[in-house]
């Protein structure tokens, strides 16, 4: 993979990327070692995640990681630390939509659905800001911690009200957490995108990448520029990740072109 590019924003950084294998995640991996870091994908999808990482190359390695379970959650960041030596960068990406089999609305809402995206979407950021922040204090490192937010925040809509749930409790941590990092100069956001045809949604709504594209960009406001894509999230991710927003935290960076969809 070439991997030449003038200005590299995290030459030598060491950064951690969740659900890394596909979509987002993998978009952002691509783009860290791009600039220079060293980058560590976790996921569950485990072949998929070999292969980003080998098609990556010298300098990313691969790590199974379910972040709902918060011990494979530290051991992925003492692999890390022991690996690279520090960790400067997490960004917290993995997560799910609302189950195939329901839509989620508030009659008949299912508390175990809520409970499963919970693990995920929520707890599962926790552990990794948690562990991710516990490694950056202890190695006196200055680090960014970045996660996945959604435009559900943004929006009210009859359904799908589990994932709205666990994504604005992500916000919670967001804020919280960049109040109780700011003294050790750790700097935590969030990045918000609108809808982004990954493998994600194309299961959840049963289309294919063209028509997810076509729909979601006759939502937007922002026209002529074309459907939104993983790499428009990814270059917001390093803008949080480099020095290039070195004085910014605790913030929801909303990367959705306009997007304004009909209720869902």
């Amino acid at each position: 993979m070439d991997n030449s590019i003038a200005n590299k924003k995290l030459e030598g950084k060491i950064a951690i990327v969740t659900g890394g294998a596909s979509g987002i995640g993998e978009g952002t991996a691509r783009l860290f070692a791009k600039h220079g870091a060293k980058v560590v994908i976790a996921d569950i999808q485990e072949e998929k995640g070999r292969s980003v990482a080998e098609s990556i190359g010298v300098g990313c390695t691969f790590i199974t990681c379910n972040v709902s379970d918060e011990k494979q959650v530290q051991s992925l960041v003492r692999s890390t630390v022991e690996i690279h030596g520090r960790l400067d960068i997490m960004f917290s990406n993995a997560g799910i939509f609302s189950s195939d089999d329901s839509l989620q609305g508030i009659l008949g809402f299912n508390l175990d659905s809520l409970d499963k995206i919970m693990s995920i979407n929520a707890r599962g950021s926790a552990a990794c800001v948690k562990h991710a922040a516990e490694a950056m204090v202890e190695g006196g490192v200055k680090g960014k911690i970045i996660c996945t937010g959604s435009s559900v925040t943004t929006l009210g809509a009859p359904n799908h009200i589990d994932y709205a749930m666990s994504k604005h409790a992500l916000l919670g941590l967001v804020k919280c957490a960049s109040v109780g990092l700011g003294k050790y100069g750790i700097r935590v956001n969030c990045v918000t995108p609108g809808i982004v045809a990954t493998p994600l949604f194309e299961k959840s709504l049963k289309m294919s990448v063209e028509q997810s594209e076509k729909m979601f960009e006759s939502f937007s406001c922002l026209k002529n520029v074309g459907p939104q894509k993983s790499s428009h999230i990814a270059d917001a991710v390093l803008f949080l990740a480099s020095d290039d927003s070195q004085f910014v935290t605790g913030q929801n960076l909303v990367v959705d072109g306009g997007f304004r969809p009909p209720l869902f």
